[in-house]
């Protein structure tokens, strides 16, 4: 950031009073302007014993499979988003829906809030941000073409919580990768 919101004078990054973090505040009218993490929301969508997936046409990590998600806007709540986005990505309608995962994404400043939920029926087919969609059995699943690291978490709790059907909520953290084989998205 270079120009206050505000006032459109220069920033600069330092800590405010009473604050313990570094901030970018307005030299001239002294606005702190506070940077927080971004909320992705979205669903698992479940028919029967598959899982509605999507094949991404955009980037970052286009052609690759995901859970429909996406950013959360304002004035909405996250099922809200995870609703929209499941309908934006996969043209699906989904009910019950039941939160499942929030994944911590530090590194990236994002939070990653899944739902567990049902397709209301079977019509769905690629929205502009999908090149298909489509139904997966557990042994289908194309675990080495995920897109996102949450996304195969929340797989992966899903398959594991499948045979007893209890469906806690699961909370954790997606450290950095280690490695570059994957870009630095989650």
């Amino acid at each position: 950031m270079k120009f206050c919101s505000q006032c459109g004078k220069p920033v600069s990054q330092r800590i405010p009073e009473g604050d313990t973090r570094l901030r970018y505040v307005c030299d001239h009218c002294d606005t702190i302007h506070y940077q927080n993490p971004n909320i992705v929301a979205g669903c698992l969508p479940v028919w029967g014993s598959q899982v509605l997936l999507c094949r991404r046409a955009i980037e970052p990590r286009r052609g690759y499979w995901t859970l429909p998600a996406g950013f959360m806007e304002n004035g909405e709540t996250v099922e809200q988003a995870a609703r929209r986005e499941t309908l934006e990505e996969a043209c699906a309608r989904v009910r019950n829906l039941s939160i499942y995962t929030l994944i911590d994404v530090p590194h990236i400043n994002q939070v990653h809030v899944f739902y567990r939920a049902e397709l209301v029926d079977l019509e769905f087919a690629a929205g502009a941000e999908s090149l298909e969609v489509r139904l997966f059995e557990e042994h289908e699943i194309p675990w080495s073409e995920l897109a996102f690291r949450t996304v195969g978490r929340t797989l992966e709790c899903f398959f594991a919580d499948r045979p007893t059907e209890q469906y806690p909520v699961r909370s954790e953290a997606v450290p950095p990768m280690a490695s570059r084989t994957q870009p630095n998205h989650q």
